[in-house]
């Protein structure tokens, strides 16, 4: 990446992005109408960039720019503008690998740090259609294509050694958002740290046990090591359902601008932290008690498809399409080979599992205790309501990480979320 020289970049208020998009004929035609007459609306709801959507007479297009800081904090949090170069890195390689299923990438500037690309309408952000109590029947289908073709394709299952190891290096610059990472999902919500918070009074115990519980420590530092040493492929980093735009019909992965090569079950256990987040906060957002059993239902099915359908996905993958250095086929000659590489894919999908799962259960103590909050409880207004929905996600999430060996497949997951569904935990308070 070309250095940054000094007075380059700025920050894009409504005039000075209107004069940056008219001087870009494409994108000026695509606009239409006078420029003057563009309607441009800031809608950045992020932790880190502003957001633009910019509509002319003809069509629209979303803008996105990297502050030099943490917005969610402020400019005593600063933030390198690099991290706008990787995400058009990985936006551009998941096109390639999962085509259609990330938003079309229309310009780039790199000084600015800004990227234009498609405007996603009707689409909505998934979090606010799962708070809502949507069904998205297309997303088991798009996100396990996602994830199964960006993981695999971008592994050693599937890259030369020497291919792999410069695509390390390509990303390897993006190693402060890693340490937002490092800190706010493997260690703060561990300790206490200035910038943690969570439901007062009411988690206030549970918040001291955690940080009292050394069995769960040792369980996330394992996977902090896990996340630092082990560049299995590239991944979107924050694979939340903030950073996913639905329709029914349509699934699209935006913002990896966390990207970097890690461990795999770190986006797979996003995704489904995500949903069991949904799942629990769901309680909390019933008008009338049992109205949202369907929904709740569709979403342990649909933790349980993601998994079941990514593991067939990148199967087949490894079965087709394995060109990478790793498990040689001239090692597994004849039918016995075969048999006993297979035997060996299914190994590597159960240990893939216990990384997923790990992942997940540290994904949603972040959300808890950690600086940045999911919506689908922040939203849930009474706050002893919401501090239960977040103890039963705490509690499965404990067992998940300090008691992995308990659940074997992603059913023993959603069960375990079933009978924690109407549990009352003790609150403080």
């Amino acid at each position: 990446m070309a250095q940054q020289q000094a007075g380059d970049y700025r920050i894009l208020h409504e005039a000075g992005l209107r004069d940056h998009l008219a001087g870009l004929s494409d994108l000026k035609a695509l606009l239409g109408g006078d420029p003057a007459s563009w309607s441009i609306t800031e809608v950045g709801d992020g932790n880190l960039n502003l957001v633009f959507i910019v509509k002319g007479a003809r069509g629209g297009v979303a803008v996105k720019q990297a502050l030099p800081y943490v917005r969610l904090v402020g400019e005593s949090w600063p933030l390198p503008l690099s991290r706008a170069h990787y995400e058009y890195l990985a936006l551009s390689k998941q096109a390639q690998l999962a085509p259609g299923l990330v938003p079309a990438l229309l310009h780039h500037n790199e000084r600015l740090a800004l990227t234009v690309m498609e405007l996603l309408e009707p689409h909505i952000i998934m979090r606010k259609g799962l708070v809502a109590g949507t069904q998205y029947p297309r997303f088991v289908d798009d996100i396990t294509t996602f994830t199964a073709r960006t993981l695999f394709f971008t592994s050693d299952l599937a890259l030369p050694a020497a291919g792999k190891k410069e695509a390390i290096a390509a990303f390897a610059g993006n190693h402060a958002l890693c340490k937002i990472t490092e800190d706010l999902i493997f260690t703060d919500p561990y300790r206490i740290a200035e910038q943690n918070r969570w439901t007062a009074p009411y988690l206030d115990g549970l918040a001291a046990s955690m940080r009292d519980d050394m069995e769960l420590h040792v369980a996330i530092s394992r996977l902090k090591l896990k996340f630092i040493a082990s560049p299995e492929a590239l991944l979107h980093g924050d694979l939340h359902t903030g950073s996913i735009m639905v329709t029914e019909s349509q699934t699209r992965v935006i913002d990896p601008e966390f990207a970097f090569y890690g461990p795999m079950g770190f986006d797979v256990g996003a995704v489904l932290a995500n949903l069991l987040m949904a799942y629990f906060a769901s309680a909390g957002h019933e008008r009338t008690p049992g109205e949202r059993q369907a929904f709740e239902r569709w979403v342990l099915e649909t933790v349980e498809k993601v998994w079941i359908e990514f593991a067939r996905k990148f199967l087949d993958l490894w079965r087709t399409q394995a060109r990478g250095d790793a498990y040689p086929v001239s090692l597994f000659p004849g039918e016995k080979g075969a048999m006993r590489l297979e035997a060996e894919r299914h190994a590597y999908m159960q240990r893939l599992f216990t990384d997923t799962i790990g992942f997940a259960a540290a994904k949603s103590i972040r959300r808890i205790f950690g600086l940045a909050h999911n919506a689908d409880f922040e939203l849930i207004a009474d706050l002893k309501s919401r501090a239960t929905s977040e103890a039963r996600a705490v509690r499965l999430a404990r067992g998940m990480m300090v008691e992995a060996a308990a659940f074997r497949t992603i059913f023993d997951v959603t069960g375990a979320a079933r009978k924690l569904r109407d549990w009352q935990p003790e609150l403080s308070g």
